[in-house]
């Protein structure tokens, strides 16, 4: 998949040695508790997944745990408006940075969707694999074997999650939304039991930083990326805003679908 290139990355703030410091607190925190609890999930799944196969009743809440205890450690704020969807589906949103990771699974427990390269990315490949993240290859040809794979995780009762762009963006905008993947929730087997719930994520910069300050796209590098989001202080936040739930059956293709999320995540991003 091409990254998004359509906006120039802003310059990256020079890191002080206070900066520095809080990079050094920060990081190590956050490393003790991601890869500490990643090391318990991994305990917990070694029982969990004999007895209850798809179904995990324990794990997803030690995501949930890491990803907002990322909040605090990292000190961004955190806000949410609208209700989480309870009924069976999916859920979609836009694409801004790889924090959108720790933004979207600390108040809902979700799956990612993910193109296959990911898996094979050091650090972020380990804990999406090991947090249940389906890898997929964006390709049309794939379309019934995607929906069969989508199938067997809805009806185990996962909140897949996926992000229609195909790219991250620098969070400003949100691109087309791309429909191949919506047609896998149209099949006889899920059309009439599914919702999609639109979600839109919306970061603020910290006072006096470029509004794109925690956007990550294009060839910005991961590395720098999470230095100046370590460093940071005063921290800017973010808001998760979940939009009322799409039945898929009342919806004649992929293409309406696809349409109206994108219309719902669209109507909640600033400008």
């Amino acid at each position: 998949m091409t990254p998004w290139n359509g906006a120039a990355p802003p310059a990256d703030p020079p890191i002080t040695a206070a900066g520095w410091l809080r990079i050094a607190w920060r990081g190590a925190v956050l490393g003790i508790v991601t890869f500490g609890c990643l090391g318990l999930l991994l305990l917990v799944r070694l029982v969990e997944r004999p007895i209850f196969g798809w179904h995990r009743p324990v794990t997803p809440f030690i995501t949930q745990f890491v990803c907002r205890m990322a909040f605090v450690i990292l000190g961004i704020r955190y806000r949410v408006q609208g209700r989480q969807m309870r009924a069976r589906g999916a859920v979609v949103a836009n694409h801004a940075s790889w924090l959108d990771i720790f933004t979207l699974n600390a108040r809902k427990r979700v799956y990612f969707v993910s193109k296959a390269e990911v898996a094979s990315w050091p650090g972020i490949g380990w804990l999406a694999r090991a947090t249940g993240t389906l890898f997929i290859n964006r390709d049309r040809r794939e379309a019934k074997a995607h929906a069969n794979l989508f199938e067997e995780r809805l009806k185990a009762g996962h909140k897949l999650l996926f992000f229609p762009e195909g790219t991250s963006t620098d969070g400003r905008r949100v691109l087309p939304f791309k429909t191949t993947l919506f047609a896998a929730f149209l099949t006889p087997g899920l059309r009439d039991i599914l919702h999609i719930q639109p979600v839109t994520v919306v970061y603020t910069a910290p006072s006096g930083q470029h509004p794109a300050f925690y956007g990550w796209w294009g060839e910005m590098g991961f590395g720098a990326h999470l230095l100046k989001v370590l460093a940071a202080k005063p921290q800017g936040g973010v808001e998760v805003i979940y939009h009322t739930p799409l039945r898929v059956a009342d919806f004649p293709d992929r293409k309406a679908l696809a349409k109206a999320c994108e219309e719902a995540v669209r109507s909640a991003l600033p400008g």
